[in-house]
């Protein structure tokens, strides 16, 4: 792909905006309501909808006795496959192999992102299997090789908001990045109709008529494709009918699923799109309602046409009677390989985004706040915040402006004394109990706050309050039955207008996995006041041992992203490892880590090579130490395949133990077997700079008692 000079200096000058974050912001918050709106009632018909729900203005999760925010593949491949481009140094070339390796990277089989239906049933999981069979993408798509019903099913349309989203008012070239992440899993129609997508999404940045829109995404595709006939008669109908429930019935009439079938394709669902886009007329609510009324992939649509409104509209969008935002707080979920960043939320994700198209313009980096995890500089965000409604019944939370010593946004807590003389306000750092039987989707994920590295807090007083007040940073943890154990960190006092930050490093001896992190407010008297949350944050690496604990409880286990065949708790070892077939990782961490030593004892039983892994960023990316069975220790890089870094000799025998170590600083990788330096190497080839620690074991068997982690000394 050639990028002109112009397209550059337009895409530049738009990505530094703070109108073009919060668009992003908007949109990505649009998926995220439109996926959960649509949710409960996937895969329902027009009919059932009307008869059991009626039609949908708001969301009915709570009606059908399902929770609000899940994992959903929907989000899940959205916001994982757009990581092609950071992977590739954001290379405006990016290719189908390259999104095709990024596949491979984070997806484990029957696990995480996707719906694994099987081969010739589950057109994503179809393409999976062919690229883990060797085909390179677009072959592992196409329709010579799976044929057309598999390759024309919806999953292209349904992932391509991220790359619309990085190109604003660049619509050719956001269908240009559609077309190649497409078609790594599908071909013809369902390619098309990620184009039009894209297209009309990317646009949407600087046009607001829907006519203009849908213009922009015809031009993207053949004129005589299945889509574009489609699309003009939607147009057609609406023009004609002036009543969206008999458009309906003649999309189906022409286009239902007896003339285009299989397991939900492509070509009826984005007619009900455009049919809902037309006679929405651009209003949210109504959109989303004819859009999910209208039954078959609700979730998927709803969450593309969310996503292109709140793009054309902004947070605008979302501001009225009914209350779009305040049941999600932002909250997100995304299970794949790299499980530290599982738990996120609508503002970590924006920030992403925002941070690959300045990347691709040349631009600096976006940080608001230092970086900062948790900033509140989007208007209205909380990021996942609530208030415990168990200790403090009366206290409330609010996005607000003007009351920030770091940026120009913060997160007020309003209190008022009540029987317990506090108030907690947390966010989720890991699964939270609501969320560990989830229906649906598996979550595979890790916590993102680990015991040894240092929580920084920014806290300010508001200056009308007529009192005192104490707060303390605290966390929750999972303790040996799963209950929630509370642990109290640092406290100051903060008089009206005081600004203080807590720095909290957190010690070894506390319980683990930690599954919330927050802050409690103690008021000194009777009078009601404010405290705002500028900043929350924290960093460096961890001090920690993962391992089996002494009793009971299960989220020890749930903590590590699966990428092995079995994981065996139950005999004396703390951990069996088990791997039937290539190589598996048993994960745990962050991509933040970045310089850190890992330790682990291991027993080889049976096995073609294992070993411990540091700086993993997903199952096609890390590097490991490992001994193999041919009688030798090797350093390898998992990169695009593996290479050999350096190796030796060394006799070792099964059933005896052996204590590795692996120690990532910088460029320089230095390996040990039982206290004895084996290898120090410098790799300046594509190194990997962050990511977590692994378990490691291919074909075969190994047993362990922990994995540790500890900072450079």
């Amino acid at each position: 792909m050639v990028i002109t000079s112009r397209t550059s200096v337009k895409m530049n000058s738009m990505v530094t905006t703070p109108e073009y974050l919060e668009r992003v912001y908007a949109g990505t918050l649009g998926k995220i309501i439109g996926v959960y709106l649509g949710r409960p009632f996937e895969g329902w018909d027009f009919q059932r909808i009307e008869a059991e729900l009626g039609e949908i203005h708001y969301y009915v999760h709570d009606r059908l006795g399902l929770p609000l925010v899940v994992t959903d593949d929907d989000l899940a491949g959205t916001f994982t496959f757009i990581r092609a481009l950071p992977d590739y140094d954001c290379d405006p070339d990016l290719t189908p192999a390259q999104v095709g390796q990024t596949w491979l990277n984070y997806l484990i089989e029957n696990r995480t992102v996707l719906w694994w239906g099987g081969m010739g049933n589950s057109t994503e999981h179809t393409a999976y299997l062919r690229l883990k069979r060797g085909y390179t993408a677009p072959s592992s798509g196409s329709m010579e090789v799976n044929g057309r019903l598999v390759s024309e099913q919806i999953g292209a349309q349904i992932f391509i908001d991220g790359w619309a989203m990085i190109c604003p008012g660049d619509p050719e070239r956001a269908a240009d990045f559609a077309r190649r992440a497409a078609r790594v899993s599908h071909d013809g129609e369902a390619v098309n109709a990620a184009c039009v997508l894209a297209a009309m999404e990317a646009h949407a940045f600087v046009e607001t008529r829907i006519d203009s829109l849908i213009e922009m995404g015809l031009a993207q595709i053949p004129a005589g494709s299945t889509i574009y006939r489609a699309i003009q008669d939607v147009r057609e109908w609406h023009a004609a009918d002036g009543d969206w429930r008999k458009t309906r019935q003649r999309i189906f009439e022409k286009y239902g699923v007896g003339e285009y079938s299989g397991v939900c394709h492509v070509v009826p669902n984005h007619a009900l799109i455009t049919n809902a886009l037309l006679y929405g007329e651009g209003d949210f609510q109504t959109s989303l309602m004819i859009v999910n009324t209208s039954g078959q992939d609700t979730d998927c649509n709803s969450g593309n046409l969310g996503c292109l409104l709140g793009i054309r509209s902004g947070l605008e969008q979302f501001r009225g009677p009914v209350d779009w935002r305040g049941p999600v707080a932002d909250r997100l979920f995304i299970s794949s390989a790299d499980g530290g960043r599982a738990i996120t939320d609508a503002v970590q994700e924006t920030v992403h985004l925002v941070n690959i198209a300045r990347s691709l313009a040349g631009a600096e980096r976006y940080h608001p706040k230092a970086g900062a995890r948790f900033h509140f500089e989007l208007p209205g965000s909380v990021q996942g915040f609530s208030v415990d409604r168990q200790c403090s019944r009366s206290a409330g939370l609010e996005n607000v402006e003007g009351y920030s010593v770091l940026g120009k946004r913060s997160l007020a807590i309003h209190y008022t004394q009540n029987e317990r003389g506090c108030i907690r306000v947390s966010t989720p750092t890991f699964i939270p109990p609501e969320a560990i039987d989830m229906p649906g989707y598996n979550m595979d994920a890790c916590p993102s706050l680990y015991l040894g590295q240092q929580v920084k807090m920014g806290v300010l007083a508001d200056p009308n309050n007529r009192e005192t007040v104490a707060v303390c940073a605290y966390l929750q943890s999972y303790g040996p039955q799963d209950e929630l154990v509370f642990s109290e960190g640092p406290t100051c006092v903060l008089g009206p207008g005081d600004f203080r930050e807590i720095t909290w490093k957190l010690p070894a001896d506390l319980p683990q996995p930690v599954a919330f992190i927050g802050l409690e407010i103690r008021p000194v008297g009777l009078q009601p006041g404010t405290v705002y949350l500028d900043s929350l944050t924290w960093d460096g690496s961890p001090e920690v041992a993962l391992t089996r604990p002494s009793h009971g409880g299960r989220m020890w286990e749930r903590a590590w992203v699966h990428g092995v065949d079995r994981l065996i708790t139950h005999f004396p070892e703390a951990m069996r490892i088990v791997q039937n077939e290539g190589t598996g990782l048993l994960i745990q961490g962050c991509r933040e880590w970045e310089n850190y030593r890992v330790e682990a004892c291991l027993t080889p039983h049976l096995w073609a090579s294992g070993g411990i892994a540091a700086r993993v960023q997903g199952m096609k990316r890390y590097y490991a130490l490992q001994l193999r069975r041919e009688g030798k220790i090797e350093l390898v890089k998992a990169y695009d395949g593996l290479k050999v870094l350096v190796d030796r000799p060394y006799a070792w025998e099964p059933e005896q133990a052996y204590c590795l170590a692996l120690e990532v600083n910088g460029s320089r990788i230095t390996g040990w077997v039982n206290d004895q330096m084996i290898f120090e190497f410098e790799d300046h080839e594509h190194p990997l700079e962050n990511g977590a620690a692994a378990f490691v074991c291919e074909e075969g068997c190994l047993s362990a008692r922990e994995l540790a982690i500890k900072p450079l000394r």
